[in-house]
């Protein structure tokens, strides 16, 4: 690996390069924070493939498109005379030194949750007026539950076992069966997010990120689906065309592949 001196002239180089583009690409001259914005979610959600495919060589090249994204938005603030790279590294240092009282001071933790604990009551000490106000609005809304449930914790109100987390899965679940029964819409929706909150929970307590599970699960059913469609057009069939039954001998095939 690089020694540190390597690693950051490397740094060095990509901001040379920034400047450069900035200065003599059409497309790059044009970027804005907002133009550049939806790139950026995107490439994060790039870097989530390649993390969940556990490609170490697709990881290492997203987490470079990201950050040539962050160097593009430290020229765009130097620019502005806001910030540059130097500003938004010495931010997050002194953040993490901060947030790290257990290392840089003289708190005492005894585990993980002391210190998403100490997390939390710092960041409200530090003028949050509420532990929910770092949970951007933005955010897909299982990963917001998700992180909406790892912030209340922080602050002590959660459930003491995982018992009384699927017995409040149960309770969900028959309350969404009892408002099929009265067919109202609206009022089934609300149940079934109430479940699906609950389920989010539970997988917390099972020591499962739920949106890296649903992920799977979702690649899974593709990768099955394309092996039903690649049969289908190996026979000269259309899906359309085909049965259930024909189907799910495709189905049943993929599943053992």
């Amino acid at each position: 690996m690089h020694s540190r001196k390597e690693q950051l002239a490397a740094v060095d180089r990509l901001l040379t390069i920034m400047d450069e583009l900035r200065e003599q690409c059409p497309w790059d001259r044009k970027q804005t924070f907002e133009s550049l914005r939806h790139l950026t979610i995107e490439e994060t959600y790039e870097l989530g493939d390649a993390i969940l495919e556990r490609n170490l060589e697709e990881i290492k090249n997203e987490l470079g498109d990201l950050l040539l994204h962050i160097a593009f938005y430290a020229k765009l603030g130097s620019e502005e005379k806001a910030f540059d790279m130097a500003d938004i590294a010495h931010s997050i240092s002194e953040k993490l030194i901060h947030r790290h009282p257990h290392i840089y001071g003289d708190v005492k933790v005894e585990n993980e949750e002391d210190v998403k604990k100490n997390w939390e009551a710092l960041k409200l000490k530090e003028g949050k007026k509420s532990v929910l106000e770092g949970v951007p609005r933005g955010l897909p809304a299982l990963v917001k539950a998700q992180r909406i449930q790892d912030k209340v914790t922080g602050v002590g109100f959660d459930w003491e076992a995982p018992e009384q987390v699927k017995e409040k899965v149960k309770e969900e679940w028959n309350e969404l069966k009892a408002e099929i029964e009265q067919g109202d819409q609206d009022a089934m929706e609300a149940e079934f997010g109430d479940l699906l909150f609950s389920l989010i929970n539970y997988a917390r307590f099972l020591k499962i990120n739920p949106d890296t599970a649903l992920e799977r699960t979702n690649q899974k059913f593709i990768k099955r689906f394309s092996y039903l469609e690649a049969k289908a057009q190996a026979l000269g069939k259309s899906l359309h065309e085909m049965t259930l039954a024909e189907m799910d001998v495709f189905w049943e095939e993929a599943k053992k592949q």
